[in-house]
């Protein structure tokens, strides 16, 4: 096939269930050959929508979809200002599509283009929570009895059991109240609970989610190290980063971080100096699966692993594309799963599914996933701002989430 062009950029929005979900297909000048990829970014859809129809499908169109490493990097600089949520979103559709289309023109998957598979699957994780120990507990032994080994335990979500007793001063805005202090309090006691109840051989992770400031970070890490947590995850916040050397000197808990990284130096500085254990990128999120396969290698070098984010934000061409790079590169760690609904699983024909605690794409050519367009027509997103993320301190005062 000496010539070889990309005809089209099309960019789909839907929202089967939570998530609002931005999916991207490349077709091409050969009949029948396209690619799918995932452009994610549920809380700004509508612009990653925007820069795939206005700005990165027009760079690519006429370009030859075999020359993945040329177009990922003529696409990064052809704006000149780079490595921002929306636009890395937007290249992550086209980047993860055209290893699709590779792996069609190739006959096989694409974890067999990166060296074929080093492992039969990949563990995942899942979620519990509740709230209280003993709910958390119940929660998370439904999901061992299913096979799963890996369990994140959550007590209240990400603002904690407490919110009902806060009372903000007279005139506050409005937002997601939380108490940092109760994850100080409550954290250590559950983990306490849950070993007891469950044992040393199940993984137990958590998901702090930022929501603390840098000293209680340190303290709370250094309290969990007796429960031998698998990772704790996103205890400080991107701008905090230098602290991650405070905790390594202080504990041997292992740290997970990086969903919402998006420049490779909010990256590579934590991996080269050893302060994490598991980089957590969320894969459209850096620009697809072009840059996550060198942040895997690189990780390598250093005895990082890596987790990509995975739960319902994350569409199921984007579960595909970490399924490929898991199995694929030997310094996996675990892939955080979210269970999909039925209109998910009709939408995404070929979609990966968890069995047993594990995950592993089909052999299909390429990332092995279709998309319904006529399906996901029916299920139009919401255009409402998120409110979760407008975390408020008791005082009032606004907090990363």
């Amino acid at each position: 096939m000496p010539s070889l062009k990309i005809e089209s950029v099309q960019t789909f929005l839907t929202q089967p269930r939570g998530a609002r979900l931005v999916v991207v297909k490349v077709t091409t000048s050969e009949p029948g050959l396209y690619g799918l990829g995932c452009a994610t970014f549920t809380q700004r859809h509508l612009a990653v929508q925007a820069a795939i129809d206005h700005h990165i499908g027009p760079f690519v169109v006429g370009l030859d979809p075999r020359n993945i490493e040329d177009i990922w990097q003529g696409a990064m600089v052809n704006g000149y200002w780079r490595n921002g949520p929306v636009l890395n979103n937007a290249i992550s559709g086209v980047d993860m599509a055209l290893w699709d289309i590779k792996g069609k023109l190739a006959g096989m998957p694409c974890y067999q283009l990166w060296g074929g598979k080093c492992r039969a699957a990949a563990a995942v994780y899942v979620h519990c929570g509740g709230t209280s120990p003993e709910a958390v507990a119940d929660d998370a032994r439904a999901r061992i009895e299913q096979g799963f080994t890996h369990i994140r335990c959550q007590l209240g979500g990400y603002v904690g059991v407490e919110t009902g007793g806060i009372v903000p001063p007279p005139g506050a805005p409005e937002g997601a109240y939380f108490d940092p202090r109760e994850r100080l309090r409550r954290l250590p006691p559950l983990f306490d609970y849950l070993r007891s109840e469950l044992g040393d051989h199940v993984e137990l992770l958590n998901d702090v989610h930022e929501r603390l400031a840098p000293t209680d970070a340190v303290w709370l890490a250094k309290a969990l190290e007796p429960y031998r947590l698998f990772f704790l995850e996103d205890i400080l916040a991107p701008e905090d980063l230098e602290w991650f050397e405070n905790i390594r000197n202080v504990c041997a808990t292992p740290i997970a971080m990086g969903e919402l990284f998006n420049h490779p130096r909010e990256i590579t500085p934590l991996v080269a100096r050893r302060l994490i254990d598991f980089v957590r990128v969320h894969i459209s999120q850096i620009g697809g699966i072009t840059p996550a396969l060198k942040l895997a290698h690189l990780c390598e070098a250093f005895g990082v692993r890596f987790a990509w984010h995975g739960p319902g934000d994350v569409s199921p061409v984007g579960v595909a594309a970490a399924a490929h790079i898991d199995v694929a590169c030997r310094n996996f760690g675990v892939q955080e799963w979210s269970f999909p609904n039925q209109a998910t699983t009709d939408m995404f024909p070929g979609m990966p599914e968890a069995s047993n605690g594990y995950v592993c794409p089909n052999d299909q050519p390429g990332l092995g996933i279709d998309f319904d367009e006529q399906l996901a027509a029916k299920f139009p997103c919401d255009r409402a701002n998120p409110t979760w993320t407008v975390a408020r301190l008791p005082d009032g005062t606004l907090w990363r989430p």
